[in-house]
C-alpha cells in the first residue's frame, strides 16, 4: 500500500499545483464593479426624467405626474389638489376647499 501511495504522491502534488496556477489569475484580478446605484428618492415623470417645479415672476407651481399638484400665482390666487381627492382654491377674496363625497367649505373675506 505504501508503494502505491508513494507513487501517487507526485501526481497529487502536481494536481494541486495545477489547480493553484489555474485559480491564481482570478485571485489577483480586479473585483467586479459594484452595481449601479438605485435612483434617488423623489419625483420622477413616467419617462424617468425628474419632476421640475417652476417658479418665476408670474408665480410658482409643482406637480407629481398623476398625483398632487399646487399653483401659486402672482395675483394672489392659489390652488392645490389631489386627483380624485381633496382640493382647494383661494384668492384675495376668500377660498373654497372640498372633499370628494363630503362637504365643501367656502370662506368669503370682507373687502
Amino acid at each position: 500500500m505504501n508503494a502505491k501511495l508513494s507513487k501517487l504522491t507526485p501526481i497529487l502534488f502536481a494536481g494541486v499545483a495545477a489547480a493553484g496556477i489555474a485559480v491564481a489569475p482570478s485571485a489577483f484580478a480586479d473585483p467586479e464593479p459594484p452595481p449601479p446605484a438605485p435612483p434617488a428618492p423623489g419625483c420622477y415623470n413616467p419617462d424617468g426624467t425628474p419632476c421640475t417645479p417652476s417658479a418665476g415672476p408670474q408665480g410658482a407651481g409643482a406637480e407629481i405626474p398623476g398625483g398632487p399638484g399646487a399653483l401659486a400665482r402672482s395675483d394672489g390666487h392659489v390652488s392645490a389638489g389631489i386627483p380624485g381627492g381633496p382640493w382647494a382654491k383661494a384668492g384675495p377674496g376668500g377660498g373654497i376647499a372640498c372633499v370628494p363625497g363630503g362637504p365643501c367649505r367656502t370662506i368669503t373675506l370682507p373687502g
